[in-house]
């Protein structure tokens, strides 16, 4: 069915009738993953090229975030190999890989997105990804990442950061903690048991760290560690807001997984899950660049309204599915294309409705058991 729908999209270019399967798997092990990354990093470098305008920024700063998440694959000894065998409190065995992306959460793009085994930890990716960031930019992780060395790597590259701690995280936080002040500059230093042999730094190198406290509505207390040390520019008030600020990365996750639907892969080998992850990162940049081109207009179109709105992001994929293939032809049909898309957008708006919260139940995947993909069943639709 795919293949049929395919062609239909191709019959006013190419006079192509008809492949058969087996043409199709052998002429995919020809296209490398690695072209639908470029693709990505042609829209996004495009974007943030010239368009000084059009980015939105964070007082100077172009506002990123890290975080890592795990998809299942299926269950294939090759993919066993590569990313090993996960078992849960059913002992089932699933196949599962790990996905870190540097995601920009008020442009909404995705900077850089990585896959790999278990094994390599969210650390170790977030490294990884400082590599597509700059001096301008300031980066926003949660508590699963603070650790000296990723500090040390930020003031050596000269990168801003901002990260949620565990109170445990150092002596210097458990002291901060105990002495109830809302803000403090420390120096830190590399664990004690912390394997540094490898590392640029030793036992005695220090790093200078302001520590913010963030007291939540419930009263929980958050405890960020930052570089942005201008107490008078960067008061503890704004803390909160920004931290906050890292939410539009889950909210790309949700899209990720339950919109663009990126664990039904399409294929059983190695290359095809790495073709289908970063087609799927390419397509959410292809929908953020289009959503952007409506929502000036969308502002000025409701515009007296209760609400503000915003596309409806399920649908907008939908739109995309079969007309994201159109754009790669000329430029007139691509010009059809997007004025297409960008009429389709602005008739399914939804509001958005500020100040909404929602009961988190942080167990729910861990009692959901995960479908296995089986080798001789698909969706059709």
């Amino acid at each position: 069915m795919e293949i049929e729908n395919f062609l239909s999209l191709f019959k006013n270019h190419f006079n192509i009738k008809a492949f058969t399967k087996s043409a199709f798997v052998q002429y995919r092990k020809k296209i490398k993953p690695e072209v639908f990354r470029h693709l990505s990093d042609v829209i996004v470098n495009e974007f943030y090229t010239d368009n000084e305008s059009g980015i939105k920024l964070w007082k100077g700063f172009r506002l990123l975030a890290v975080d890592g998440s795990r998809l299942t694959l299926p269950n294939t000894d090759e993919l066993e190999g590569i990313y090993g065998i996960t078992r849960n409190q059913n002992q089932s065995g699933v196949v599962q890989c790990r996905v870190s992306v540097l995601y920009d959460v008020i442009n909404n793009y995705v900077v850089d997105g990585l896959l790999s085994p278990l094994s390599k930890g969210e650390g170790k990716l977030a490294l990884e990804h400082l590599l597509y960031a700059n001096k301008n930019d300031l980066v926003i992780y949660d508590r699963g990442y603070p650790s000296f060395e990723l500090i040390y790597e930020h003031y050596k590259l000269g990168i801003n950061f901002l990260i949620r701690a565990k109170v445990d995280f150092c002596i210097k936080t458990k002291e901060f903690e105990k002495s109830g002040s809302s803000t403090q500059i420390v120096d830190i230093y590399p664990g004690q048991h912390r394997k540094i042999v490898d590392k640029e730094y030793n036992s005695n190198s220090k790093v200078k760290v302001r520590l913010v406290r963030v007291e939540l509505p419930d009263g929980e207390v958050e405890l960020l560690i930052t570089s942005l040390m201008d107490i008078k520019k960067y008061p503890t008030g704004i803390f909160k807001e920004l931290y906050f600020k890292r939410w539009g990365i889950e909210t790309f996750y949700d899209e990720f997984k339950n919109k663009i639907k990126v664990e039904n892969f399409s294929g059983y080998s190695n290359q095809s899950i790495m073709q289908d992850f970063y087609a799927a990162l390419f397509v959410s940049n292809v929908q953020t660049l289009v959503v952007s081109e409506v929502v000036d207009e969308i502002d000025e179109q409701m515009q007296g309204n209760m609400y503000k709105y915003k596309v409806n992001t399920n649908l907008s994929y939908g739109f995309l599915k079969n007309r994201i293939v159109t754009l790669f032809f000329s430029n007139n049909d691509m010009d059809k294309t997007i004025k297409e898309l960008k009429s389709l957008f602005k008739k399914n708006l939804v509001p958005i409705r500020p100040d909404r919260t929602f009961a988190r139940d942080t167990g729910k995947f861990r009692k959901r058991l995960k479908p296995k993909v089986t080798k001789n069943q698909r969706d059709a639709i």
